[in-house]
């Protein structure tokens, strides 16, 4: 999920074109410090106008997937904020096994590139270092209005260390919606799979539902669900309004 970049916004990404730098700047964090909230705590973003718009494209899409709520149809694209758009995926999982989630997913990923995208971008960004270390780059300025700040980190793929590895200090998804399997099988799983089967590029991403940061790793293949440990994550007894605390493990994953 790719927005564009607001010009006023907070946290400046510096990118070199042509020996000549110049900045990319994403609607910021309103806290006063300028980092994510402690756990336990709901981050305050201001988001802008490129942000709202993102959201209300992407809650549109998968309304028509959603069970019946209160409708954002006569809602302005600028209107919408991120509250709406996680509550539209909260009722995308109402009634789906996680399978049927994740191809919710897909199908809304599908919707919005236009006609052969994957095609194409398996030919510009074949499986390579440079194209893992390239699509990181790309994810801290464009998947911010979704997952909040991040940074470009080194990590090791298949014996080589690389920096295709992205390190999202506080997921924005995550604590707002407080629920594992959202974050498992409406983020993890289906941007995962789109990646490595839609795009040719394998990705990983590995929540830490300690802190609720997450590691995004380009070039590497992700493990068989099975074989997870996100698998086997229980609920966030406190903060989900559908928890079972009775059960070991989340029963949106099972």
């Amino acid at each position: 999920m790719e927005p564009l970049c607001m010009a006023t916004a907070k946290l400046p990404v510096t990118k070199w074109h042509g020996g000549r730098s110049y900045s990319i700047r994403c609607a910021g964090i309103a806290e006063p410090a300028g980092v994510p909230a402690p756990m336990g705590q709901k981050t305050q973003y201001k988001d802008g106008l490129f942000e709202k718009l993102f959201m209300s494209l992407f809650a549109r899409k998968m309304e028509k997937f959603a069970t019946s709520g209160v409708s954002k149809k006569n809602k302005a694209l600028w209107d919408m904020d991120y509250e709406r758009f996680v509550d539209v995926s909260k009722r995308v999982m109402i009634g789906r096994s996680r399978k049927q989630q994740q191809e919710v997913v897909r199908e809304v990923l599908l919707s919005i590139l236009p006609p052969g995208a994957p095609a194409q971008f398996r030919k510009l960004f074949p499986p390579t270092r440079w194209a893992a270390e390239f699509n990181a780059a790309l994810t801290v300025p464009f998947f911010h209005w979704l997952v909040g700040p991040s940074e470009v980190i080194e990590v090791e793929v298949n014996g080589v260390k690389q920096r295709s590895g992205v390190q999202i200090k506080k997921c924005r998804y995550l604590e707002n919606s407080g629920c594992v399997g959202m974050c498992v099988n409406m983020c993890k799983l289906p941007t995962q799979d789109f990646f490595t089967n839609e795009f040719g590029l394998p990705l990983t991403m590995n929540p830490n539902f300690e802190d609720m940061s997450c590691e995004m790793v380009y070039g590497q293949v992700p493990p068989a669900f099975e074989e997870d440990p996100v698998s086997k994550q229980p609920c966030y007894a406190d903060m989900c309004s559908v928890a079972n605390t009775s059960s070991p493990v989340c029963p949106k994953l099972q």
